[in-house]
């Protein structure tokens, strides 16, 4: 097998969530770029058909691309969307776990509503999306399953710590279902990135003092862009990682070697 092969994505079936701005968007070109049919799912359908759009004519028709608008932390719509998935591009091969979200706020600030929204999206949806995914995948005997984490499953920091808790669970699921899912070839890792510069994050990194102190974090001295986590996707969904299971790969320019 040559390197081309053994990176290949070609007519694999990817399911991106949180694929309508930032990094889903992002990944999701790349993906249908590499050859790859792309089933986008978020919750603004608008963008969501402007991202199917833009891939269609990048890659002029040549990928199958379905967008689906669900809300993920409705747990009940999950299995049916699953099925339509299914029913529409044949099969899954690889799940990204893209969508997530945080409320910056100090730990006393935090009510329960801030909890329960940062909670249900980052980790509980993560688990009923890769239940029922990961059943069809282990019919299938085989399939790839890709959590975004972050850093701060491993490290703390200010304003975060209901993210941090989502995203440390998110960690430890990781290896949960990897163990329980090796035996049928569904594999489940993690990318674990740093602060990285979208149009979400901009606003955060006008605080001058804040931006400071984040690259004062990063041995590299900058923040990450959307393509450094281009490399970690392509093989963590490739067959290049295919004896790689229950693994949070850290781009994060060095901030947890400290």
């Amino acid at each position: 097998m040559n390197v081309e092969t053994l990176f290949s994505l070609k007519q694999k079936v990817m399911v991106v969530t949180g694929a309508s701005k930032g990094i889903g968007k992002s990944l999701s070109i790349l993906l249908a770029k590499q050859g790859a049919h792309v089933v986008l799912i978020g919750r603004n359908e608008k963008e969501l058909t402007d991202v199917q759009e833009e891939i269609q004519r990048i890659t002029n028709g040549r990928q199958k691309v379905m967008s689906l608008s669900i809300d993920l932390t409705k747990i009940e719509e999950i299995p049916h969307a699953v099925n339509n998935i299914i029913q529409e591009m044949g099969t899954i091969d690889v799940l990204i776990n893209n969508a997530g979200v945080n409320i910056p706020k100090k730990a006393e600030d935090v009510t329960v509503e801030d909890w329960d929204a940062v909670l249900d999206i980052n980790l509980k949806s993560v688990f009923f999306l890769s239940r029922t995914v990961g059943t069809h995948m282990k019919e299938q005997k085989k399939g790839k399953i890709i959590n975004m984490s972050s850093q701060m499953a491993f490290v703390g920091y200010y304003l975060r710590s209901a993210y941090c808790a989502s995203k440390g669970g998110l960690t430890q699921l990781t290896k949960a279902l990897a163990i329980e899912w090796a035996k049928d070839n569904v594999l489940v890792n993690a990318i674990a990135p740093t602060f990285i510069e979208t149009p979400f994050t901009e606003r955060m990194f006008q605080d001058e003092v804040f931006k400071k102190d984040v690259l004062s974090r990063i041995p590299v001295g900058r923040l990450a862009k959307e393509e450094d986590l281009f490399g970690a996707v392509v093989y963590l969904a490739s067959d290049a990682s295919n004896m790689v299971t229950g693994q949070t790969i850290v781009v994060d320019g060095g901030w947890t070697v400290w």
